[in-house]
């Protein structure tokens, strides 16, 4: 036992840095329920460094060398003592000048949205795009000019502390030029900006009119074809999300920051400017990324925790979200590239055998949350092929996908499809066009898709359908929830799409980016009529590694039918961050990973299905119902929700039938006309 026990980390062998803490588990499909790697940091990671690894005073700075790139990253990128500021490399382009009899007959159509808006008085929606009226004008006529504008129609309208930094050239200014020319600011588009960008100068914008005709090539098969007969070989998958590493973290900064992000040394809590009032602790705090040490101690106990150090995951899946959360001004090209060189690299080597599948997150792009449609046309159409091109080359070097793979993810951003031996299809989505934030999504808003990732998603599932596979979907931003991330006409046309290609194709849908433990249901004809019955396909949304905000730090392994892949257990772990700073000064232990709960055994038995029955859409509805019948239920999933985390709020009163309404909504217009707002968060 001694012996298996030293094996568990694999290149990481436990005999030089002291015997790890391990709790044994009876289960013969797991590992223990607890493990913490030691206190050491596994030097043999990484051939050198640019400081001394070994230090529990300061982070490790591994020195990083590109594959892709064939170059290494300078010090001076993570240097947590001297962080860049206002990257000057690779400044996204501005609009191209348009000709004069283009600009008279946009400055006439100008004119005539003017004339027919409502009057001013007591109305900042029509003040607000007549505004974008002015600044569009700027926009074809002078682009040079229009952050400048921005900035200074910032300050007027007081949207930032610091206009410059947000809306500056170096930072959004350029993109959102870019999306004010190309936008119908007079209308639909117009509204959506003032709402999502200018502070709520305009009521949110209702879910436009649908129209599916034309859009599938096949009606749904009546009946749809019977479910597969289940192998009782399980496959081990693991799912991983908003690792969020934070190579510029530093040890002992302010962790209570009164400005994120926290745990750096220009940060600071404006009550005691000069010395940190809870210093950060050496693996990680509440409102901080994961530093290199927390990062390390997961991917050594995955492995481990999991049971699977000897035979490695069938595949892994991995839902976006690798860049800690700087502020516009300390992000740049190189430093997400930074990240995704180091994640992948981990997951790869530490972590061991399978694929993985990965969809970008909000984060994995420069600037954070932009990703423009090729209909914008011309040179601002590649503005993002940089990292399209990059992610698919790591995809590739690490042998996740092949050449085919990275052709067709370069042509839909860093999208892609694989077709398994075993007849599982891998659908991947880039959901930065979906998202709230990315300023490319508000141009012709009405059309549902305006990046053509959808139609490129349904054509997938109806290849997926013809040949008989079975397929999941993978992303970031989820789709419904609360209703507060995703906008509502992708996300309408998404729910759509579900609808037509389930329960028969698609098998599972995975989502990231709200950092918690959460959970969405599908529903036939539009969710009206939600019940056992009508319940089709399930979102499963991952707990975050990264413990940013108030939560812990967690991961999940998923135990699927090997014919059917419907999954049909699901294991969740944490880590107390609470914790975190009594490891700190010694190298005995690490955070301890601990085995927090099991989906069916912690739901399960309300429901009375039987202990190999799939833990699907039908499954979920009907932990629904008894959530409505037990309230305790919902108590048990708020805990859940938080990863444990003390920190997290209880749940009670409209909290109790929200959080029943948000599990029930797989669309932001679900969740806006049927559930109480407020309760999506327990950060």
């Amino acid at each position: 036992m001694f012996k298996q026990i030293l094996s568990a980390v694999g290149p990481f062998a436990l005999a030089a840095r002291g015997l790890a803490h391990i709790t044994p588990t009876p289960s013969t499909r797991l590992g223990p329920t607890s493990f913490a790697p030691p206190g050491a940091f596994p030097t043999s990671v990484y051939k050198s460094y640019f400081n001394d690894p070994t230090a529990t005073s300061a982070q490790p700075q591994p020195v990083i060398s590109d594959p892709v790139l064939h170059s290494v990253y300078p010090f001076a990128l993570t240097n947590p003592n001297d962080i860049p500021q206002n990257d000057t490399k690779d400044p996204h382009p501005l609009p191209p000048v348009v000709s004069s009899s283009q600009l008279a007959q946009a400055a006439l159509t100008q004119i005539q949205s003017l004339i027919t808006n409502p009057i001013f008085s007591n109305d900042s929606c029509a003040s607000c795009q007549a505004i974008l009226e002015v600044v569009k004008f700027v926009a074809l006529a002078a682009p040079e000019e229009t952050p400048n504008l921005l900035v200074q129609l910032c300050e007027e309208l007081d949207l930032s502390s610091d206009c410059e930094d947000d809306f500056g050239l170096l930072t959004l200014g350029s993109p959102l030029s870019q999306v004010i020319a190309s936008a119908d600011v007079g209308g639909y588009d117009g509204q959506a900006i003032c709402w999502n960008v200018l502070n709520g100068q305009c009521p949110m914008p209702p879910t436009s009119p649908l129209n599916l005709t034309g859009w599938f090539a096949k009606p749904k098969p009546n009946p749809v074809p019977p479910p597969r007969k289940a192998s009782g070989k399980l496959l081990k998958v693991l799912h991983l999300t908003d690792m969020h590493i934070d190579p510029r973290y530093a040890t002992g900064a302010e962790s209570n920051c009164s400005s994120y992000l926290c745990c750096r040394e220009n940060t600071f809590n404006t009550d005691s400017p000069h010395k940190p009032t809870v210093p950060a602790p050496r693996y990680g705090a509440y409102f901080c990324d994961t530093p290199y040490s927390l990062m390390l101690a997961a991917v050594q106990a995955i492995p481990v925790l999991t049971g699977t150090e000897k035979t490695g995951f069938d595949f892994g899946i991995y839902t976006g979200d690798l860049v800690s959360h700087d502020p516009e001004n300390e992000l740049s090209r190189d430093y997400v590239m930074y990240a995704e060189t180091v994640l992948y690299d981990l997951l790869k080597r530490v972590i061991g055998t399978g694929p993985f599948y990965v969809t970008l997150g909000n984060h994995d792009t420069h600037n954070e949350a932009q990703d423009a449609p090729h209909s914008i046309g011309g040179a601002l159409a590649d503005q993002f092929s940089w990292n399209y091109d990059h992610v698919t080359s790591l995809w590739q070097h690490e042998g996740w996908i092949n050449e085919s793979t990275v052709q067709l993810a370069r042509a839909h951003y860093a999208a892609y499809s694989v077709r398994r031996t075993d007849g599982l299809r891998i659908i991947t989505l880039n959901t930065d066009f979906w998202y709230t934030a990315n300023l490319f999504n508000y141009i012709n808003l009405t059309t549902s898709d305006n990046s053509g990732m959808l139609r490129f998603l349904t054509d997938e599932l109806q290849d997926a359908e013809d040949v008989g596979d079975r397929a999941w979907i993978l992303g970031h931003v989820p789709s419904g929830w609360d209703g507060t991330n995703p906008l509502a006409n992708p996300t309408n046309l998404f729910y759509q799409i579900v609808d037509r290609f389930s329960p028969h194709v698609i098998a599972g849908i995975f989502f990231g980016h709200d950092h918690e433990d959460q959970l969405q249901i599908f529903y036939a004809n539009n969710g009206t009529v939600m019940s056992a019955e009508t319940a089709q396909a399930v979102a499963w949304l991952a707990p975050s590694l990264t413990p940013l905000t108030n939560l812990n730090s967690g991961f999940r392994m998923y135990e699927v039918d090997s014919a059917t892949f419907d999954i049909v257990n699901a294991y969740t772990w944490k880590a107390d961050v609470n914790s975190f700073s009594e490891l700190d000064n010694q190298t005995k232990a690490g955070p301890a990973y601990v085995l927090e709960y099991s989906t069916r055994e912690a739901y399960g038995a309300s429901i009375g299905f039987g202990p190999h029955d799939p833990l699907n859409a039908t499954w979920w509805h009907l932990v629904t119902e008894a959530m409505e019948a037990d309230n305790s239920l919902v108590t048990t999933f708020n805990t859940f929700q938080g990863k444990s985390s003390v920190r997290s709020p209880a749940c009670t009163g409209d909290c109790i039938t929200a959080k029943i309404c948000y599990i029930r909504s797989g669309s932001t217009s679900l969740a806006m006309a049927n559930c109480i707002p407020g309760f999506g968060s327990v950060q």
